[in-house]
């Protein structure tokens, strides 16, 4: 045999060379993984079993405590409910928006129309959100802003104080969050609605469907994976808002916009109750753990045209 000599297959060696180069490349990625993931969540989990604060050298160990105690503070309570009700209601209404305009987008007849409405649409996605929501806190002005103005000019005699009127803050908060995501959704729904063969419009369009029927039999079902996916990663994203809270509203008033981002960064950094905040970011993990677990599940389904 020409490799009794103990020589590797030049195929083998071939192989080894090129698991070392994959190697080589995904070292630094898991590094940074481990690094800025995995270790961040460890060191989370084991402070939410500790009375901390990042001014004192000594941890007390609590055990569960802080587990036991969120289920009877109030505020928590409060800002679990605002964070239902802020991830619903802003999902269902950005997947109907992006959903209709991507329809629309996808309609037109010209491409150079619908890359520009595209572009257009995607526009404040790439905007900065911290100048974004300054610009949209003064908008919101019940005296010089904007939208008062707006609402003047259809006839309103009365200024709502969209920030500082518990009615009203969680909904300029969500227009704030619609506004800024829309777009990405409607770039991937677009996406989605370029995939499905044109044939099958042809045929039904042939049998007589008119745009509802198109719609409701063909659209729709080859679309419900995508609408899915987008589904989901806005609920995971929507569970994280932080930014526009903070700098319009600080999760007041009256804790009517006070999300789980915002009450786990104002533990740790403004009341320095560093076990509670790691607790509440536990919490945070699982609930997106189990969003994560039924999109894994959806894509597991069988799926062709």
């Amino acid at each position: 045999m020409k490799n009794a000599g103990g020589n590797a297959p030049p195929r083998q060696k071939l192989g080894r060379a090129q698991s070392r180069f994959v190697f080589c490349c995904l070292a630094p990625v898991m590094v940074l993984f481990v690094v800025f993931l995995l270790a961040p969540i460890a060191i989370s989990v084991v402070l939410s079993f500790f009375n901390y604060s990042p001014l004192s050298d000594k941890a007390v160990f609590v055990g569960l405590k802080y587990y036991s105690y969120m289920l009877t503070d109030p505020n928590f309570i409060k800002t679990i409910v605002n964070t239902l009700i802020f991830v619903a209601s802003a999902v269902a209404i950005n997947l109907v928006l992006s959903t209709s305009i991507a329809l629309m987008v996808y309609s037109l007849t010209s491409a150079r129309m619908r890359e520009m409405f595209r572009a257009f649409y995607f526009l404040p996605v790439i905007a900065p959100l911290v100048g974004a929501s300054l610009v949209w806190k003064n908008m919101f002005d019940p005296q010089y802003g904007l939208v008062s103005m707006i609402m003047e000019r259809f006839g309103s005699d009365f200024s709502i104080y969209w920030l500082s009127d518990a009615r009203y803050a969680l909904i300029a908060v969500i227009i704030v969050t619609l506004w800024h995501d829309l777009g990405y959704n409607i770039v991937i729904l677009t996406t989605g609605l370029y995939s499905i063969p044109k044939t099958y419009f042809e045929s039904g369009k042939i049998d007589g469907a008119n745009r509802w029927q198109l719609f409701w039999n063909i659209t729709l079902p080859l679309l419900s994976r995508t609408m899915a996916f987008v589904s989901v990663m806005t609920i995971i994203s929507y569970f994280q808002v932080f930014t526009q809270v903070q700098i319009m509203t600080r999760g007041g008033p009256s804790y009517a916009t006070q999300l789980i981002a915002v009450s786990i960064y104002q533990n740790a950094f403004e009341f320095e109750r560093m076990g509670y905040a790691s607790a509440m970011a536990v919490v945070l993990l699982v609930l997106i753990l189990c969003v994560s677990l039924i999109q894994m599940k959806l894509n597991q389904s069988d799926w062709e045209y």
